[in-house]
């Protein structure tokens, strides 16, 4: 049985909780350092990147996240892959360096922007599907390194991008029906514990 957290400081962290409780697994909210003792993975949810970190440091939440990060899962999403980039174009925030991308905040536009869009996602044999992603003042991924492998693209620009144990998405999964990506990162897991 593997134990996944999800940090729990900002942004929509229930709906990742909900999507991991569907799959009967071991989950619990981080809101301080040593509730990461016992993960082995770690979800950082969508909300706005500035205030999670932000809020990370005033809690000395920073060095126990990158020393857990070196050995065990992370998965961001939206403002959780934002966190998760080594460079955010226009801005001054330092990112954690987990993927080498360099990402654009708020690249599609406000939230009365917002949109879902279905793509294809190469998630392995058994999950290979079209998956459905929500687009909620997104991020876009303008470059990105050689180690990272792109698993799904909208666009011909990666919206789901992996490297070694960590992954990422520009997009909201938990907000869909979809439980596809979520399967795929606990696949993960059960693979590194």
């Amino acid at each position: 049985m593997i134990k996944i957290g999800v940090l729990a400081l900002q942004g929509a962290f229930a709906k990742h909780r909900q999507m991991l409780l569907s799959f009967n697994v071991s989950c619990v909210e981080i809101r301080k350092p040593q509730d990461l003792q016992d993960c082995d993975a770690l979800i950082i949810p969508g909300g706005e990147s500035t205030t999670m970190l932000k809020q990370m440091q005033f809690i000395d939440l920073v060095k126990p996240f990158l020393e857990f990060a070196a050995h065990k899962p992370i998965f961001g999403t939206c403002a959780g892959l934002i966190l998760m980039s080594n460079h955010i174009l226009n801005d001054p925030m330092q990112p954690f360096n987990l993927l080498d991308i360099e990402v654009e905040r708020n690249a599609y536009g406000r939230q009365i922007e917002s949109f879902s869009a279905e793509f294809a996602a190469d998630l392995g044999q058994s999950l290979k599907k079209s998956i459905k992603g929500l687009f909620i003042r997104a991020p876009r991924i303008r470059k990105w390194g050689p180690e990272i492998q792109v698993l799904a693209s909208l666009d011909n620009e990666p919206v789901l991008v992996r490297q070694g144990i960590h992954l990422g998405a520009t997009f909201h999964p938990e907000l869909t029906d979809s439980n596809a990506v979520h399967r795929y990162f606990l696949q993960a897991c059960l693979k590194n514990k």
